[in-house]
This record gives structure tokens, C-alpha cells and sequence, in this order.
């Protein structure tokens, strides 16, 4: 077994970036060389800005190459509960701003050419117990009447042709819902932003900003360069200093992910028939999906730890199998090739961010929906660099920090105790 991204493993690497020092004057520099900040700097390059990308490790070494390869529509909130949150006004523009960001990634990966496997998939959002179908149904009705009349509720009989073993009890089917393979599709995101124009430099963490006359000054360990405007992109893993007014409203939690030994056909056909994207009701459930080459890509919170590192990562794929194994018992004893984990950058209320604070523009807290949300997001991100209003379909979004979180959450071990009494008393 591999402690390695399988998006990571099975995708060619970026190797055209930048071989020179950090140096020169640009436009706009995007911070963070994952979905959001290199759509931003595709869009800005595009439009003949100069614009700089960099990245602290390699092109999508974070969260956007980590995840589990959803693209799945909709609000993960239940949407009656986003209304209430949001006004019914928001929660309708930011569903199908979802539905939007799905759209442009399609058409994007059709106009430059990304062979990613992009394909609609549709999304079942299942029923782990038999009381939780009533609140289901109910935000299927509500979703379908207000926003989405292409999702479809499938009774437990039904989801025989779906998924195998009896352990759900019924699922809203997302029709728009979509995959794609992540490692390929920001590879290819690179290579489009580098032959507009842009500079891509990997291994540049930025240590420090200072502010100009006009602009800013970037330092990072291969050198310095200055921006008019800065883009910060950094989701869960903007850690150092320049970053400090996010790290008080992200909290960094543990996302890990299992990757079996490719699948015979027999084996898919008892697992997952319908071959789409799946996640479970429960507050600590899980999602699973196949990958292009018939492996079970199987994830979920497993442990509530802000770390990710193998030791960590073995522990929570341990985790993963047994749960992977009680909703496919068949698949018990399968070899497991991939394991790893990654940083989801949530918010208090679970909802993103996007706009201006700190003298950056910036775009994150996607809460573990953000494969679908940030290549829309960082198309505003741009728009707003170039003083374009209208787009960010998160504007005038209150962010205020977290009462004592300085960026590293204590309290995700009660954070998960709680839930857990949730699922078991639900």
C-alpha cells in the first residue's frame, strides 16, 4: 500500500514551471496553485494580465489534489437549514452557483483540451438509517420545487440498481452531480494558465508580505516579487504569518481517503452498478465513488484530527476499511493500494468565502465541497482583481473569526464527540 494520493500517483506532473528565481513585477499574484487560485490566474491570463502563481509545494499538492474526485451539486447543507442561514435569496443564488461552477468546469475542460474523464455522474445522497428518510424526502421536495426539479427521490427498492448490499433505506438522486479525475484536471488547469501566460513557480511558500506605495511584496525562499493585486488561495494550508486573518476563521479538519486494487466486473456490478458519486446522511459518514480504472475511492472523516501525515493517515485508513467493509461486506479482505489524507478548510457555519479582507483578494472555507465551487470561484476571484463586481456569488458574506481558534482547533476531539452522539441518537 501506498501512502500517496491516488489522484497524485495516477496523473503526469506539472513540470514546466518557472526554473528561475521568484523576481519581477506582475499584475496580480495568486497564492496557491490548487483549483481556485489557477483557474483565477487561467481567467486573468486570458485577458493578457500579468499574473503569477505561487505555490508552496507542487501544483495541487493540497486539498485539490486530496479529495475524493466528487463534483457534486447542490448545498451539503440541508436546504431548508441554508435558507434559514443564508435568506431564501442567497441559498437559491449559491445552489446554483453549484450547479454553474459544474457547467464551466465542462466546458473548460472541453475548450482546452484537459483529458481528466469528466463525466455527469449524478450524486445519491443516501439514507444510512431508516429515520432519516423523512428529512430527506423533505429537502428533495424543497430543493425540487425551489431550485433543482431534475433531482429525484429513489425509494429503497430502487437503489438495488444503484448500489449493492440492503443498508440504505432510500436516496435523493443529484442528476447534475458530476466526476472527474482531480490530479489530471489541475495538471491541466497549470499547463492551460502557463500557455496563456502565466508564471507558475512551485516550492515558494510565501513567508512574507509587505506593503509598497503601490502593491505589495511577496517573499518566498526562491526570491521576491511585487503585485498590484494579491489572490490569496491557500484554503486549510495557508499557515504562515501573511496568512494570519484566515487561519482565525478556517479550521483545518482531517479528510482521508482509501483506494482498493482495481475491481473485477463482477465486483462493480455488487458494489456500485450505477457508477455514480455517493455520500451517506450521517454527520461522520462517508463518500465513495469509482475511479477511472474500476478502483473503490473510499473516504470520510474517519478521526476529527487537524494532521495529516502517515501516521495519521494509517490510522484513519484502518478506520475506512472497516467501514468500507460494513456497507460492502464482499470487499472486506480487498487489497487497499492507496492511502492518504488532506485538509479540509471549514468555517464555522460551514458555508465558503470569497471577497476582500487584508489587503488580498480571497477565495476559500469550502467545508469539503470545494472540487465543484472553486473553479467558478476563482473566475471571480479574477473579475474582482480587474475591479468587475457582480460575479462572486458569495459578496457582502460576514466572516468574522472564530472566538478562541488562533488557527489550531482544540476542540475538533469534542467536535467529533458530539457528532457521534448525533448519528447514534438519530
Amino acid at each position: 500500500m501506498e501512502y500517496a494520493s491516488y489522484w497524485h500517483a495516477s496523473a503526469p506532473p506539472f513540470v514546466h514551471g518557472a526554473a528561475g528565481p521568484v523576481d519581477g513585477q506582475v499584475d496580480v499574484a495568486v497564492v496557491g496553485a490548487g483549483f481556485t487560485g489557477l483557474s483565477a490566474a487561467l481567467a486573468l491570463a486570458r485577458e493578457g494580465v500579468r499574473v503569477a502563481v505561487l505555490e508552496a509545494g507542487h501544483v495541487g499538492s493540497g486539498a485539490s489534489g486530496r479529495n475524493g474526485g466528487h463534483l457534486n451539486n447542490g448545498i451539503a447543507h440541508g436546504f431548508a437549514a441554508a435558507k434559514a442561514h443564508l435568506g431564501d435569496a442567497r441559498a437559491h443564488a449559491l445552489y446554483r452557483a453549484y450547479d454553474r461552477s459544474i457547467d464551466m468546469i465542462e466546458a473548460l475542460v472541453a475548450d482546452e483540451g484537459i483529458d481528466c474523464d469528466f463525466r455527469r455522474a449524478g450524486k445519491l445522497k443516501l439514507a444510512s438509517k431508516e429515520s432519516h428518510v423523512a428529512g430527506l424526502r423533505a429537502n428533495h421536495e424543497l430543493i425540487r420545487r425551489e431550485v433543482d426539479p431534475e433531482t429525484r427521490w429513489l425509494d429503497k427498492r430502487d437503489l438495488a440498481a444503484e448500489i449493492g448490499g440492503t443498508g440504505f433505506h432510500g436516496a435523493i438522486l443529484y442528476e447534475k452531480s458530476a466526476m472527474m479525475h482531480m490530479g489530471r484536471y489541475v495538471t491541466g488547469l497549470a499547463q492551460a494558465a502557463q500557455r496563456h501566460g502565466a508564471t507558475i513557480w512551485e516550492n515558494a511558500r510565501v513567508t512574507a508580505r509587505t506593503k509598497l506605495a503601490e502593491g505589495w511584496e511577496l517573499t518566498t525562499p526562491r526570491g521576491r516579487i511585487r503585485a498590484s493585486r494579491v489572490i490569496a488561495a491557500t484554503g486549510a494550508y495557508g499557515r504562515t504569518p501573511p496568512f494570519a486573518w484566515f487561519r482565525r476563521r478556517i479550521i483545518p479538519v482531517g479528510s482521508f481517503i482509501i483506494a482498493t486494487r482495481p475491481l473485477t466486473e463482477a465486483e462493480v456490478a455488487a458494489t456500485l452498478p450505477g457508477d455514480r458519486t455517493c455520500v451517506t446522511s450521517l454527520n461522520i459518514g462517508n463518500y465513495f465513488r469509482l475511479s477511472p480504472d474500476r478502483r473503490l475511492i473510499f473516504g470520510g472523516r474517519a478521526r476529527f484530527s487537524a494532521s495529516s501525515d502517515q501516521s495519521s493517515d494509517a490510522k484513519s485508513g484502518r478506520i475506512l476499511r472497516r467501514s468500507m467493509a460494513a456497507i460492502f461486506p464482499h470487499l472486506a479482505d480487498v487489497r487497499i493500494d492507496y492511502c492518504w489524507g488532506g485538509l479540509v478548510d471549514m468555517t464555522k457555519d460551514r458555508f465558503p468565502r470569497a471577497g476582500q479582507a487584508d489587503g488580498m483578494i480571497f477565495g476559500m472555507g469550502y467545508s469539503g465541497h470545494g472540487a465543484q465551487m472553486s473553479t467558478l470561484l476563482g473566475h471571480a476571484l479574477a473579475d474582482l482583481a480587474l475591479g468587475r463586481k457582480g460575479t462572486n456569488p458569495l459578496e457582502g458574506l460576514d466572516w468574522p473569526a472564530i472566538p478562541a481558534h488562533s488557527g489550531k482547533p482544540w476542540f475538533l476531539p469534542l467536535v467529533g464527540m458530539w457528532f457521534g452522539l448525533k448519528d447514534r441518537l438519530s
